[in-house]
């Protein structure tokens, strides 16, 4: 097996060589942010809470939590702190970094964390027998720790302390405390460099070869640091220390660091760096000459402030041989010329596939070189597949006669990949990225679109001869279809390699459910960046068989740990759960009826309205592109990328809006309601007589802390008898037209602006809820009639009430939608329709719950135990078998097992 570091939070991260370098969080930290400081101090640990959101959102894979402050119980703090993420799945679903200078502290917080942390840090300081006592608490509860280059004598400042020390800690921790290399991660200090001391001009050069050093002669270590320190002496100059870092980590990434506490949000591209500035930034970190710090100081001046040039366009590029315009507008995306330059290409070239297996994939390759080391991003990859399509459009014809004429051979494919949406899921956004960045490297790709039934997949794929099989889906029912598949394959003979993807698929659910049904490799791929690297190597005859066993090497030990976090997680018996349930006074509650019950068709849509309302920031997502709206567009890693995205996002949306491409669609409803236990109640008048439909509800089922409730959302619902209140529904759709016209962009070999159109459709239908949703709270419920929020303040979700749907944590039986559209016949009224696995089509549609009270809030129900499962089946006149099929990815059982069970 690999000795790779092996964290985890809910979920599991495996440090592997395909990880070129972890970027750890560094915003919970209340010595490094002083936001995150007032926040703690404040106890306000919901806006703290936000912020390590944010980190996980903007892809820190580790966080790191600090609360070392003067006016803070930093014991007490962490302990909070790190409670509340728990309870938290989009937070703690990533390892957590216990970062404090106090042992007391850190022992406090590994009490609290779940899964596998880092401990930040230990060291020698104190001197040998408090380091191994540490170093053995450390192991005993299975954390990794970061060791510090510090010993008795004081910081290691010189390369020889650094490996010294580094070499004697690493003695003791492996030969004497028994702990696994892999889990050590040495921070060898960066210091500040260009000071105008003369004894700091080598720390960085220190730094990058004690790495280089560590990495050759401490088997299996890792190595970290605090990038920022390194600039301190250009504190207020952002550029310059932008450019400083970015210069620092080039080199020390290339010597063996593989870790770093560093805002990856303000980094400037190595190759982008203003050429002077960069060789004046390289000179200081690298110490190259005597006199690099006055010429860094005398060169900072004129990047203060980081005002940026507008680019002229620049055609010189046009005088170049043909085969090196084709490069630059395949790296480019230009699609101007390329139409002539490949006939210019054609005519001198002997055949026309001479001109795809040389300059265009010569091109090509550049282009997944840079997207591999990520000088290239997503939108900017998809633009140069719309260049390679449209040059081997102009070439096939003639490729075509020439075969007619001699029976040429055509064009040799890296690999055959058949993908594909599943049955009853209409989403594909995610897979036709996939895809393009693929046949961006070579590799033929065959799309069966959405909605796939098994059959026609394994059918296509025998008819083909594929290599690989891709799956994707969105829903959670479609990861049943994915386990049914693969049981298809593997009663069918398959040997094919099995991808797995979509946003609700997870390397846990494929090594727990999907792999066992299969003997053929199936493997996770997280997102487009990682799927060449995973087909090449399943696809590689050298490769291969090394790569599969250590997949399934890794999903063993992935079963088993979720398996032991299972058994380990505290669950209530359903009765003890609806005890805790969350109590609210009732009797003071008096809520106004909206404006009418029934439902209600909305048609005075406003498409440049709609757009006002538009959260940009999932939109960058779709393309894999992290960062928060606006701020993403001045990231000095991914700005550039990020700015050209927004623009062409900006123009396709003025041509939405002028030409009125999309016909958006709503309806929404209320109608009286109660609680009645965990389902709410909905009644056809104001006299609650007569019972229209019910809406069942699920209950949070495990254990939680003194004083937090087990949920459901009836709760927020006021009991039968107790008060007037309601419930509110809707259906909103930006319009089936994003489907023709994606199509229509398809076969005009442009998958960028396909992609494109279809992205904006999605962000447009999100948009249409949320202006609904003011709508309800302001004018039609009226709860709310005075709320004046702008409509980018909505995205923080200031006001009161909220807007669950089924399918979705708070309510994750996908099957309540059923009875949500026969209230409101949004068939009729909206054209939105549900599949059998209850996705809706179109794919640009959101639906959903409105519930006002001031405080229901969102929560996840988490996984649930047979005996809720079993009250809940009663509850909707089913057999339990098809709750268990509805409810599969949040069962804290095996059916088979408790049907075994049962029968004995």
């Amino acid at each position: 097996m690999s000795r790779y570091l092996r964290l985890s939070g809910l979920e599991p991260f495996t440090l592997t060589p395909d990880i070129p370098f972890v970027n750890v969080g560094e915003r919970t930290n209340v010595t490094g942010s002083a936001r995150f400081r007032k926040l703690i101090v404040n106890r306000d640990y919901a806006a703290a809470l936000d912020v390590a959101r944010d980190q996980v959102e903007n892809g820190a894979q580790i966080i790191d939590v600090n609360m070392d402050e003067g006016l803070i119980d930093s014991k007490a703090a962490m302990v909070e702190f790190l409670n509340l993420i728990a309870s938290e799945p989009d937070i703690a679903r990533v390892p957590v970094m216990i970062d404090s200078s106090k042992w007391e502290v850190i022992e406090a917080g590994l009490h609290c964390v779940q899964g596998k942390s880092v401990v930040n840090s230990i060291s020698l300081k104190e001197g040998e027998a408090q380091f191994r006592e540490q170093a053995g608490l450390c192991l005993a509860y299975g954390a990794a720790v970061v060791v510090m280059a510090f010993d008795e004598a004081g910081q290691a400042d010189t390369l020889a302390r650094k490996t010294e020390i580094c070499a004697r800690a690493y003695g003791i921790l492996v030969e004497e405390v028994g702990l696994p290399p892999e889990d050590i991660i040495f921070d060898p200090n960066i210091f500040a460099v260009a000071t105008g001391i003369e004894e700091h001009n080598n720390y960085g050069v220190d730094f990058i070869e004690a790495t280089r050093w560590i990495r050759a002669n401490l088997p299996h270590a890792h190595v970290s640091g605090g990038v920022s320190n390194l600039s301190f002496s250009f504190r207020g100059n952002e550029p310059v220390r932008e450019a400083m870092h970015a210069v620092f980590l080039y080199h020390a990434i290339q010597a063996g660091m593989d870790m770093g506490i560093v805002n990856a949000g303000q980094l400037a591209v190595y190759d982008q760096i203003d050429l002077a500035l960069r060789q004046a930034c390289e000179d200081v970190v690298l110490n190259r000459r005597a006199d690099a710090t006055e010429r860094l100081l005398d060169l900072a001046e004129r990047f203060r402030g980081g005002a940026r040039e507008e680019k002229v366009r620049d055609l010189a590029w046009r005088d170049w041989p043909v085969e090196e315009r084709l490069e630059h507008a395949l790296v480019n995306g230009i699609v101007e010329f390329i139409e002539a330059d490949t006939e210019e290409a054609r005519q001198a070239a002997d055949k026309p596939l001479d001109v795809i297996e040389g300059p265009l994939m010569a091109g090509m390759n550049v282009v997944g070189d840079l997207f591999g080391a990520g000088k290239m991003f997503l939108p900017q990859v998809v633009k140069s597949a719309r260049v390679m399509k449209q040059a081997v459009a102009v070439l096939l014809p003639y490729m075509e006669e020439e075969k007619r004429r001699n029976g040429g051979t055509g064009r040799q494919s890296a690999g055959k990949v058949l993908m594909a949406t599943v049955k009853g899921d209409v989403h594909d956004i995610g897979k036709n990225i996939v895809g393009v960045v693929l046949a961006c490297n070579n590799y033929e790709i065959i799309d069966l679109g959405v909605m796939v039934p098994p059959q026609k997949i394994l059918q296509v794929a025998r008819e083909e001869d594929v290599d690989v099989i891709g799956l994707s889906g969105l829903i959670t029912p479609s990861l049943d279809e994915m386990v049914h598949l693969a049981s298809e394959m593997e009663r069918e003979g398959f040997e094919l390699p099995l991808l797995i993807g979509g946003a609700t698929t997870s390397k846990v659910h494929t090594a727990v459910k999907i792999a066992p049904r299969y003997s053929g490799a199936a493997v996770h791929v997280l997102d487009a960046s990682r799927a060449v690297g995973v087909v090449g190597a399943l696809l590689s005859p050298a490769q291969q068989v090394e790569y599969v066993a250590g997949v399934r090497s890794e999903y063993a030990e992935v079963t088993a740990r979720h398996e032991r976090a299972e058994r380990a997680k505290e669950r209530l018996p359903l009765a003890k759960a609806r005890a805790n349930a969350m109590a609210i006074d009732w009797q003071s509650y008096a809520v106004p009826a909206p404006e009418f019950t029934g439902s209600r068709v909305i048609d005075d849509w406003d498409l440049a309205e709609i757009a006002r309302y538009i959260d940009w920031t999932p939109f960058f997502q779709t393309w894999e592109m992290k960062g928060v709206y606006p701020k993403i567009l001045d990231d000095e890693k991914q700005g550039e990328a990020a700015r050209a995205l927004f623009d062409d996002a900006q123009a396709m949306l003025a041509r939405i809006i002028d030409e009125r491409w999309f016909s958006p669609r709503a309806v929404v409803g209320f109608w009286p309601a109660n609680a009645v236990g965990d389902d709410i109640r909905l009644y056809s008048d104001e006299g609650r007589r007569e019972a229209l439909a019910t809406l069942h509800t699920l209950r949070q089922q495990h254990a939680k802390r003194p004083g937090r409730p087990n949920l459901a959302l009836a709760d927020f619902v006021a009991p039968e008898g107790s008060a007037s209140d309601y419930v509110g529904g809707f259906v909103v759709t930006a319009g089936p037209e994003e489907v023709a016209i994606a199509e229509e962009f398809d076969r005009a070999n442009d998958n960028y602006a396909a992609i494109m159109v279809k992205a904006l459709a999605d962000r447009c239908a999100e948009a249409m809820a949320e202006m609904l949703h003011e709508r309800v709270r302001r004018e039609f419920w009226g709860y709310a009639p005075d709320e004046a929020f702008r409509p980018e303040e909505l995205i923080g979700e200031p006001y009161r009430g909220i807007r669950p749907a089924p399918g979705y944590p708070a309510q994750p039986d996908h099957t309540e939608k059923r009875t949500l559209f026969r209230l409101l016949d949004a068939e009729a009224a909206t054209g939105v329709t549900l599949t059998e696995s209850m996705a809706m089509w179109p794919g640009s549609s959101v639906s959903g719950l409105y519930i006002g009270h001031p405080d229901s809030y969102y929560f996840g129900v988490a996984k649930v135990e047979r005996d809720q499962v079993a009250d809940y089946a009663a509850r909707k006149g089913w057999e339990i078998a098809e709750a268990e099929r509805w409810l599969a990815p949040i069962l804290n059982y095996s059916p088979r097992d408790a049907a075994a069970i049962a029968a004995e």
